[in-house]
């Protein structure tokens, strides 16, 4: 014992030694980290010991302190958009650093498995950052980036909260679907697939989808970028052709914990009302007409009956914090958004986790995660692309006659037997019509990586994109509608997909002699995509008004259908491999190539190989250029091949379709189906003059698609059922795209920047050897069966098809070219696009100001051509414009589809104005205190009569989706948002 008592003691003598001489071995370093150009105290700076997992950052004056060990001797210093600095230890106590800011080439741009600076860039790749994303009433990551990206269309098909966009990079090449492109967020490849079920409404017709986005706060978004041309999306090969729009959430970052608090408030009414007559108009144009009817004496605006202040609310709260050995951020969010219809609204609540961490005393071993769960809860309007003139909220609005009443005397919406079904009023249209619906979607990745030696690493990333959905849809029997009146309807379905990838890389990154810097990625990676769902239909309840979703078992047998599906398995493996070269920093060459083999496909021709190449020469670098005006001149050749696979699983099989007690076949297999493949050629150049006030790009780009996939009914005596084929064609897209940017004024206290971009667009079906095929199909009253576009050779694709209007004649009918013969007369697809955005800073205030606008195409305005027509006088009302004439118009005068309703599309709209004055930090606990006013959709100039030119009611027939027709859509919205974020 005694043995043990003076070891005990021994053992405590040698720890106290031992930890005075830690005490006495490490030291404390304290300092200042300040900005090189103004000297202010950068906050949340990372200071850390190299070689070690100590670090800290500095605080709301730029001040730290940090604990040095023996025998460290570096300190880095790291802060965004800084050119980081290791500092040798001296003997001082105290070392402040004096940090610049980083070159614009000096930027990382992430690209398909990896990121390069953009000095080092082949290819064609424009990146957004956060300060340069579009403000406002944002709900999706695509609306960010609206009028930012040379070459980029994005449209708002309609301004119902969470609402599809169409998406087109460099126009489209796609005859049938599959034209948007393809969204990768932190890796994770989406499906593009809604969550959101389709429902049997009957005659209200297919109500549109939403934006499979939506899911995705756009608060948490920290950049964009958009890879246009081959030679950049070939990586991902059967996905690229369409281009690809790479998602860069907010990470943690090193330094102490911070808590970052967002919110706003804003108010939204109709950008435009419809111009249609008011009740003293109507009378007089029932005298006009001879009508001795349809004057009922009251004076309502129906617009107004259906329309609201909607108010909009969005929150945000993040934490986030880390070390040199890991970081983290975990974030939460909430939307509600209240639509400009009554009764519509979107409310969306997200959760969001990711980290970063190293392993090991070598930091050799890295672990990346992210989560992002999101539930959207949405109350849809009756809005139906496909419906008659009296199954939409918005025609029957517009055709209600404003001088009969909307409501009884008890407050209840008028139903109107004498006027039979012809006349649906729009309060009670919102009063029957109820459509919930739920969705689920959670993405999810992680990522472990293990770095051999300081050239060669290893990653594996899985990832898995799970989207779940339910929808209750119903219209009471109180309801004057066919199949409705008396009966009622009811819907519940739902929806489910699934979306794994596992990726494994080798990445080998080293210097060749002393001029060439060498970077190889090779990978394996494979994909499955399930997607299912079911759903039940019924009718004739016998209450007037109920939850009849709740008691589906009260309709009839024979009016009950149960359905369901499960497409194939869509599975996809592949091979890629990346090689970039670097030549003294002048001369650059990246080559790619990708085999996919894909079960979409036929046995014969299940493999496709994508390769392609991109060439750069950074001429600033060379002697001869060194004291020219140029700080960057490059000059870019990228080719390359890439592939369209967005069509359903099981297109090259035998397909069945199961009813009730019966099976059938419902898609023929075609052994030879293969890739619709994309060859891209592409030349730019990159430029900086004036010190780096004036930067710039300038492409031209040439796209051919061919083995276009279609979908085509079997010919008898085949089984009944389609089959799909590659059409005989191509597909012809070039043009040519600049977007600058210039610092017009940079004094210190003020400074003004603008960054224009314009693309000059062309599209053309050549060498097609196929039948015309009619499409564009057009709805409403007098018009079944009617279509507006066709397909054809040497045409663009969507080519309006109609007859040729002349006028009105002395009889009040309408005349037209060689006797109604059908002609080419214009297309949607937009010949320029345009993007301009300025933004100015004056101490602590800012403004900045976005337009985007698209010139050259045309619009066919069918909510003019059949929900208001000049034979609804006596009846319903008409478009105001028709009363303008010099020749009185009959009222037998037939609607028929004419490039009378064929409109100029060009417009220029101001997209988004945002001021906000900057508090900085408020004492010792809040930091970068922000509030703002911003407005969306405030201005737009055009000539289109319509409610939005920027529109898109998509339909398809004979297997292809229509563009530029606009259907009574939910109109679009002007939005005023007050807002505030802070830090602490």
């Amino acid at each position: 014992m005694k043995f043990l008592h003076t070891l005990t003691k021994g053992g405590l003598l040698v720890a106290l030694l031992l930890l005075c001489n830690f005490a006495m071995a490490q030291r404390t370093v304290k300092g200042k980290v300040t900005d090189s150009e103004n000297g202010d105290g950068l906050i949340g700076a990372s200071v850390s010991v190299v070689g070690t997992t100590r670090g800290t950052a500095t605080d709301i004056d730029g001040n730290y302190t940090i604990e040095v060990p023996a025998g460290s001797t570096q300190i880095r210093f790291a802060y965004t958009g800084y050119v980081e600095q290791v500092i040798t230890l001296g003997t001082a106590a105290t070392v402040d650093v004096s940090m610049k800011t980083g070159s614009v080439l000096d930027e990382v741009v992430v690209i398909g498995y990896g990121a390069v600076k953009k000095s080092d860039l082949t290819g064609s790749v424009a990146s957004v950052s956060e300060k340069e994303f579009n403000k406002g009433l944002i709900t999706s990551p695509d609306q960010l980036i609206q009028g930012k990206v040379a070459g980029v269309q994005i449209i708002n098909n309609s301004g119902q909260p969470g609402g599809t966009t169409t998406v087109r990079i460099r126009g489209n090449s796609s005859v049938r679907s599959g034209s948007q492109p393809l969204y990768v967020v932190d890796g994770i490849q989406l499906t593009g697939i809604s969550a959101k079920p389709g429902a049997d409404v009957g005659d209200l017709g297919t109500s549109p989808g939403s934006n499979p986005l939506n899911f995705i706060p756009p608060g948490d978004i920290e950049s964009i970028q958009v890879l246009k041309d081959a030679s950049a999306t070939a990586i991902y090969g059967s996905r690229g052709a369409n281009g690809v729009i790479l998602v860069t959430t907010k990470r943690g970052k090193s330094g102490v914990p911070s808590i970052d608090f967002n919110t706003s408030v804003g108010a939204g009414s109709i950008l435009k009302k419809y111009d249609v007559l008011s009740a003293d108009e109507y009378r007089s144009a029932l005298t006009e007409y001879g009508s001795t009817s349809g004057d009922y004496g009251a004076d309502v605006d129906a617009q107004d009956e259906i329309t609201r202040t909607g108010i909009t609310q969005n929150h945000g709260l993040s934490i986030g914090g880390g070390t040199d050995a890991g970081s983290y951020r975990v974030g939460l969010s909430y939307m509600n958004q209240e639509g400009i219809l009554k009764q519509s609204d979107l409310r969306r609540t997200s959760a969001n986790i990711s980290g970063s961490f190293k392993f090991l005393e070598s930091k050799k071993l890295g672990i990346d995660f992210g989560v992002l769960a999101s539930h959207a809860r949405e109350n849809g309007p009756s809005i139906g692309t496909s419906s008659g003139f009296q199954g939409s909220l918005v025609s029957t609005a517009l055709q209600w006659n404003p001088t009969h009443p909307m409501y009884k005397e008890d407050g209840s919406p008028v139903v109107i037997p004498a006027f039979g079904n012809s006349s649906i009023n729009p309060v009670a249209l919102l009063k029957a019509y109820s459509d919930k619906i739920n969705t689920t979607n959670i993405i999810a990745s992680i990522s472990p990586s293990f770095k051999f030696t300081d050239h060669f690493s290893y990653k594996m990333f899985y990832s898995i994109d799970y989207a779940t959905g339910d929808r209750r849809t119903q219209l009471s029997r109180f309801l004057n509608l066919q199949n409705v009146e008396n009966r009622g309807l009811a819907s519940f379905s739902q929806a489910r997909t699934t979306n794994q990838i596992i990726t494994h890389t080798l990445n080998y990154d080293t210097k060749l002699g002393s001029s060439v810097n060498m970077n190889v990625v090779v990978g394996y990676e494979y994909q499955k995509l399930t997607n299912q769902g079911n759903g039940v239909v019924g009718r004739d309840f016998l209450i007037e008004d109920f939850d009849y979703v709740a008691i589906l078992q009260n309709s009839t047998t024979g009016s009950r259908n149960v359905y369901g599906y499960a497409d194939p398995n869509a599975e996809l493996q592949s091979y890629f491999a990346r090689g970039f070269f670097s030549i003294k920093d002048k001369y650059l060459v990246t080559a790619t190539v990708r085999a996919d083999g894909s079960s979409k496909f036929g046995e014969n021709n299940q493999v496709g190989i994508f390769p392609a190449v991109g060439l750069a020469w950074n001429a600033h670098n060379e002697a001869f250029l060194e004291d020219g005006p140029f700080n960057n001149l490059k000059v870019r050749l990228g080719w390359g091949i890439t592939g369209n696979s967005e069509f359903p699983a099981g297109a090259a099989q035998d397909r069945y379709g199961f009813g009730l007690q019966t099976i059938q076949l419902e898609n023929v297999a075609n052994p030879d189906l293969k890739w619709e493949t994309s060859t891209t050629f592409n030349a730019g150049i990159d430029f900086g003059i004036l010190k780096g006030k004036l930067t710039g790009s300038i492409d031209y780009f040439n796209k051919s698609t061919e083995d276009l996939l279609f979908q085509f009914p079997t010919i008898q005596p085949a089984p009944a059922g389609f089959y799909w084929i590659n059409l005989p064609g191509k597909v012809i897209n070039s043009g040519v795209e600049a977007a600058i940017n210039y610092v017009a004024v940079d004094n210190g206290d003020f400074n003004w920047t603008i960054s224009p971009n314009i693309s000059f667009l062309k599209n053309e079906l050549q060498d097609y050897t196929g039948p015309a095929l009619d499409y564009g199909q057009l709805f409403g009253q007098g018009s079944s069966g009617a279509t507006s576009q066709r397909l054809a050779n040497g045409q663009p694709l969507n080519a309006f098809y109609l007859r040729q209007h002349i006028g009105i004649g002395a009889d009040g009918q309408s005349q037209y070219v060689d006797d109604e013969a059908l002609a080419f007369v214009g297309d949607p697809n937009a010949d320029v696009l345009l993007g301009i955005s300025t933004y100015l800073t004056k101490g602590k205030l800012s403004l900045g100001v976005s337009f985007n606008g698209a010139y050259g195409h045309q619009i066919f305005n069918n909510t003019k051509m059949s929900v208001i027509p000049i034979g609804n006088v006596g009846t319903r009302n008409i478009d105001a414009s028709l009363l303008d004439g010099d020749v009185q118009e009959a009222k037998s005068n037939a609607i028929k589809a004419s490039t009378r309703y064929l409109e100029n599309g060009d417009y220029l709209k101001l997209t988004n104005a945002t001021l906000a004055y900057n508090f900085g930090n408020i004492g010792k606990s809040f930091r970068n205190a922000r509030v703002y006013i911003s407005g969306s959709n405030l201005l737009v100039f055009t000539k289109y009569s319509g409610f939005d030119p920027e529109v898109n009611t998509v339909n398809s027939l004979n297997g292809l989706p229509s563009l530029g027709i606009e259907y009574a859509p939910y109109p679009s919205a002007r939005t005023i948002i007050l807002g505030a974020n802070f830090s602490f």
